[in-house]
C-alpha cells in the first residue's frame, strides 16, 4: 500500500454515520463516534474466552493531549494525559476480558448504579456478567470500600485488595492507632475483614477471603564476601496473594507498549481508541494463541498476523508478487495479449527501465513477453532468469 493511499483511508475512516446518529438518544453520547465498534469488540473479548477464577481491576490510559471533555490527568501514570479505559483481566494471563471508557456523567454504568458510589458502580459493570459464578476479583485503594465487598458476597463472589483508611466504615482504630513494624490490627465482620499492618510503611487491607494470618517468605541476600545468605520474613497472606494477582491489567499495558499502533500526532480521539482497540485485540488472540498450546513469542505471533492478513486479504499488484513468490514460485513466459490497437503490443521493460546511459538518463526498453504469474514485462535471455533467481537486482 502506498503512502498516500494509507493518507487517505485514515483520513477518512469512520466508525458511524453522522447524518443518522442522534447525541440526545445515544446510549453513550461520548463515545458516539465508535461506540458500535467497542461495543462489538468488548462482547466479542466475552463470548471468545471464560477466565480463571482471579480477575483484577485496574484503569489504563491512553495518552491523549487534544482537546477533549472527558480526558484525564494522573500524574503517577506515565502517559499522565489521555483517556482513561476502565478494564477488567485474567490476573495470571492479562487477558482483557471487559473494558469501561471514562466519559463523565453519560458513562455506562451498573443497572442498580443509583444506590451505591461510583468506584462500586465501576467494579459491578465491569464483572457483572462473571457474578455469581465462584469470581474472586483483586482490586486497588481506588475501588475498595466496604460497601462492594457486601454487594460482592450477596452475588457470591469474593473480593480482597488494599483500601484507604478513610473509607466509611472502616473502624476508628484502623485508622488512628500507630503500630510498630510487624505489627497488625484486624476486624472480622462474617466473610470481610480488615486489617491495618506495618512493612516499610502502614498498608491497609480488605479481604473476604483471608484472615491476619502469617505464612513465611524465604529471600536471599548476598553478603559483602559473596556469599548467599537465606532470609526468613512474615507476612500477612492477603499482601502476597495481593502481589500476585494485581498485574494483570499491568501485565498487558506492558505487552503492549512494546508494539504500539496509536500515533502521537494523532488529533482524532475516536481514531486513537480504534488503534488501542486493534492492539488489544491483537494481544488478546496471542493469549488465547498461548492458552491453545502455542510456542510462538509475542514478536513472532505479531508477524505471522501480518503474513497471514496479507495472504487472505491481497489485492494490489504489489501484494501479488512479494520477493518470495518471484524467488520460490514456478513461472513461465508468454506473448503480451493483443488488443484492439495493436496486435503486438509491447511493455516497458522492468530491468532495464531501472538503468541509465552514460548521459545519466533513463534507459527505455521494451518487450513483446511477459511473467503473468509476477505481471511484469522482461526479455526471454538472460532477464526471464535473472529476474526470478537473484534477490536483488
Amino acid at each position: 500500500m502506498s503512502e498516500r493511499r494509507f493518507t487517505l483511508l485514515m483520513k477518512f475512516l469512520h466508525f458511524t454515520n453522522n447524518g443518522t446518529s442522534d447525541k440526545g438518544n445515544h446510549p453513550l453520547p461520548g463515545l458516539r463516534k465508535i461506540y458500535e465498534l467497542f461495543d462489538a469488540l468488548n462482547t466479542k473479548f466475552q463470548s471468545s474466552y471464560i477466565p480463571e477464577c482471579e480477575v483484577s481491576v485496574d484503569e489504563s490510559l491512553l495518552l491523549y493531549k487534544g482537546r477533549l471533555a472527558v480526558k484525564q490527568y494522573i500524574p503517577n501514570k506515565i502517559s499522565r494525559f489521555g483517556v482513561k479505559f476502565y478494564q477488567l483481566c485474567e490476573a495470571r494471563s492479562g487477558y482483557i476480558w471487559s473494558s469501561l471508557i471514562y466519559t463523565g456523567k453519560d458513562m455506562l454504568l451498573w443497572q442498580e448504579a443509583s444506590k451505591y458510589s461510583t468506584t462500586t458502580n465501576i467494579v459491578m459493570a465491569l464483572i457483572e456478567n462473571l457474578l455469581g459464578q465462584g469470581y474472586c476479583v483483586t482490586l486497588d485503594n481506588f475501588y475498595t470500600p466496604p460497601e462492594l465487598a457486601e454487594v460482592l458476597l450477596s452475588y457470591r463472589t469474593d473480593v480482597y485488595g488494599t483500601l484507604r483508611s478513610h473509607r466509611r466504615g472502616i473502624p476508628q482504630e484502623i485508622r488512628s492507632r500507630n503500630l510498630k513494624r510487624g505489627e497488625v490490627i484486624g476486624y472480622q465482620k462474617g466473610k470481610m475483614c480488615v486489617f491495618k499492618y506495618v512493612d516499610k510503611k502502614p498498608i491497609c487491607m480488605l479481604s473476604t477471603i483471608h484472615t491476619i494470618d502469617f505464612v513465611e517468605q524465604y529471600k536471599k541476600k548476598k553478603k559483602k564476601n559473596g556469599d548467599v545468605e537465606d532470609i526468613i520474613t512474615k507476612k500477612p497472606k492477603a499482601i502476597l496473594d495481593y502481589n500476585r494477582t494485581m498485574g494483570g491489567v499491568d501485565l498487558a499495558d506492558q505487552c503492549l507498549s512494546c508494539y504500539p499502533t496509536v500515533r502521537n500526532q494523532q488529533k482524532k480521539y475516536y481514531k486513537k481508541i480504534f488503534r488501542q482497540l486493534l492492539n488489544q485485540s491483537v494481544w488478546n488472540s496471542f493469549v488465547l494463541f498461548k492458552k491453545c498450546g502455542g510456542k510462538m513469542t509475542h514478536l513472532e505471533f505479531r508477524l505471522n498476523l501480518i503474513q497471514n492478513l496479507l495472504q487472505t486479504y491481497r489485492e494490489s499488484k504489489i501484494l501479488q508478487n512479494p520477493a518470495v513468490d518471484r524467488l520460490t514460485r514456478r513461472h513461465f513466459a508468454s506473448h503480451i495479449e493483443a488488443t484492439e490497437k495493436k496486435k503486438m503490443p509491447t511493455r516497458v521493460y522492468t530491468l532495464c527501465s531501472k538503468k541509465f546511459d552514460n548521459k545519466g538518463r533513463r534507459v527505455r526498453k521494451e518487450s513483446r513477453f511477459e511473467c503473468k504469474q509476477c505481471n511484469v514485462a522482461l526479455w526471454i535471455v538472460p532477464c526471464f532468469e535473472i529476474f526470478h533467481t537473484v534477490k536483488d537486482f
